[in-house]
């Protein structure tokens, strides 16, 4: 799938004018609230006409202003997750999952109704009403009625957002398994670092309704410059690794990636399988000795490339065999250690630090 969009558009006093392209399996449009976001999936999804631009989707020229081509929405063939579920309260499970389905024309319909209710966990929530489910249970339907309709390109509109912390850990693993095997090439709008960053393959970041950054998600989350306020302290860096052994001594999971072996609480995954680990340039002690005796179980050996000091923070890049961690320190600490480029050092990183918001369920990330 490709996705091209360049468009302006006018809206009271704010103005959209974006631009880019990708190809990405899922990409993230992420931002503060106010950024632009919903406006640009909705000239996507067809629901808003830009004053001036292109989407072109797939091949498919679904918006060119200058040639006057404008695709109606119930024609874009692309499925919408909102923020709120959306069900028909008087319908059952079944029949809000089936409805979506009568606008695809025969031919076109590809998804089958089991293989969608076994991918989403939802084959015993199929008689209930809407009534009757939690909130994660509600967006899971959602989602498995916009892939019953056969979309060729789905639309997620800050999907977890209304949802408390037990129920995002819930449904997180789900949006993992639709991003892997449904080969559906998604577009995911949000603000969060966590969800970024375990989920897309590729970032567009907007400010005050332009393209600010685009790229892979590992370096988006490296530029903490471009993070929210509220969402700074959650960025630094995304490492790839692959589960190695499970030690039932000490009920430890170890995972190797270029920077070496990781410990973490055990993480219920096959050997082989790969996994994308979110470190937290926070969570990250630099020390310029190899510690001893410390209760921190991932000390990984590297060389500093970059230092950025500002303000009261400061930030340490660490190439550690290949993998990038970023670490946030004090220019006091920069100082006193004496850390510069050139220099080697140790990242070091509890293996507490890899809660369930930072260690995904299992899934192949080929690609990402």
């Amino acid at each position: 799938m490709s996705l091209l969009v360049d468009i302006t558009h006018r809206q009271g006093g704010f103005t959209l004018d974006a631009s880019f392209e990708s190809s990405a399996s899922l990409i993230a449009l992420f931002g503060a609230s106010g950024s632009g976001k919903t406006t640009l999936i909705n000239m996507i999804a067809g629901l808003v006409r830009p004053d001036r631009g292109r989407v072109i989707e797939g091949g498919r020229v679904l918006v060119d202003t200058q040639s006057h081509v404008f695709v109606a929405k119930h024609r874009r063939r692309i499925g919408y997750v909102f923020q709120d579920a959306r069900l028909f309260p008087h319908l059952s499970v079944r029949q809000n999952l089936r409805y979506g389905r009568f606008f695809t024309p025969p031919a076109e319909r590809y998804a089958e109704f089991g293989k969608v209710v076994e991918l989403l966990g939802i084959g015993h929530l199929l008689d209930r009403r809407p009534s009757h489910l939690s909130g994660g249970e509600k967006q899971r339907v959602a989602i498995g009625r916009a892939l019953i309709a056969s979309p060729r390109l789905l639309l997620m509109d800050e999907p977890l957002a209304s949802l408390d912390e037990g129920r995002k850990a819930e449904i997180l693993p789900y949006l993992e398994r639709l991003r892997d095997e449904s080969r559906i090439p998604i577009v995911y709008v949000s603000h969060s670092v966590a969800e970024v960053a375990r989920l897309a393959s590729e970032v567009v970041v907007l400010s005050a309704g332009t393209v600010s950054a685009k790229g892979p998600t590992r370096d988006i989350m490296e530029r903490l410059d471009l993070l929210p306020d509220d969402e700074r302290g959650e960025g630094g860096s995304v490492i790839d690794a692959v589960v190695m052994r499970h030690d039932p001594e000490t009920g430890l999971t170890v995972l190797t990636s270029p920077a070496g072996e990781w410990m973490l609480p055990r993480v219920d995954a096959h050997i082989g399988t790969r996994m994308r680990l979110r470190v937290r340039a926070r969570d990250v002690m630099v020390a310029t000795e190899r510690p001893r005796g410390v209760s921190a179980l991932n000390i990984m050996p590297g060389v500093i490339g970059v230092v950025s000091i500002g303000g009261q923070d400061a930030y340490v890049a660490i190439d550690c065999g290949g993998d990038r961690i970023m670490a946030r320190v004090t220019p006091y600490s920069i100082k006193a250690l004496e850390l510069a480029p050139g220099r080697s050092v140790f990242a070091v990183v509890k293996a507490v630090t890899f809660d369930r918001g930072n260690v995904p369920g299992p899934s192949m990330l080929a690609g990402t």
